[in-house]
């Protein structure tokens, strides 16, 4: 836990950060970025889900009964802000393969650098989940705010917000917007420049996935 920020979790095992750095790298070539999103997502959703409540089932090992721990069935959804939090989907889904799936559709002013909301599909029971809303990303804040409010506004009560990187100014409006969202992320970067980019960042995390620039 971070001490100027109460809520973030820095997940700083060696193998987040070793990938992280191979991430970084203006070589890594798309094919790479795009299986270390998804590795490293696995890593963070460890980390994220460390309070996920457990209770007992009887089983029959090879040797005797006994009791031993299993989930308590809580639900949980994820939710990927399009387009770049489809690249940690399959990652999550590998450790929790009974998540379901909502999607939260944003694009970024380049000039004002606001988030303008286009999409939202969601599984029906969402308010009875809990929720994970991933993005690789958190540089001003304002998509990340956009779609936990409308988690809220959907009646979800227990949310996170898991990520790559982030910039000290997002961590800081995220906190101050909702001081009752935790944020688990690889890195917390240096600063934001003039046009809104992470420093030292990792370019765009969009096109760094899916090819398009």
């Amino acid at each position: 836990m971070n001490e100027r920020f109460p809520t973030l979790h820095i997940v700083n095992h060696p193998l987040v950060q070793h990938k992280l750095t191979e991430m970084r790298d203006k070589n890594t070539s798309v094919k790479d970025f795009r299986t270390l999103v998804s590795e490293i997502a696995v890593l963070l959703t460890y980390e994220a889900t460390r309070d996920l409540p457990l209770t007992t089932k009887r089983i029959e090992t090879p040797l005797c009964q006994c009791e031993m721990p299993t989930l308590a069935g809580k639900k949980m959804a994820i939710v990927p802000i399009l387009r770049a939090g489809l690249g940690f989907e399959d990652g999550i889904l590998s450790l929790i393969p009974s998540a379901r799936v909502a999607h939260i559709g944003m694009y970024r002013d380049e000039e004002t650098l606001e988030p303008h909301f286009y999409f939202l599909k969601y599984p029906k029971d969402i308010a009875d989940r809990d929720v994970l809303v991933v993005d690789p990303m958190l540089a001003t804040g304002g998509s990340a705010d956009m779609a936990i409010t409308k988690m809220k506004e959907l009646g979800c009560k227990n949310i996170k917000l898991m990520i790559l990187v982030a910039a000290p100014e997002g961590v800081e409006y995220i906190y101050k917007k909702h001081p009752d969202v935790e944020i688990y992320c690889a890195a917390l970067d240096d600063h934001l420049n003039e046009n809104g980019y992470i420093v030292p960042g990792l370019g765009d995390a969009g096109d760094r996935i899916f090819g398009t620039k």
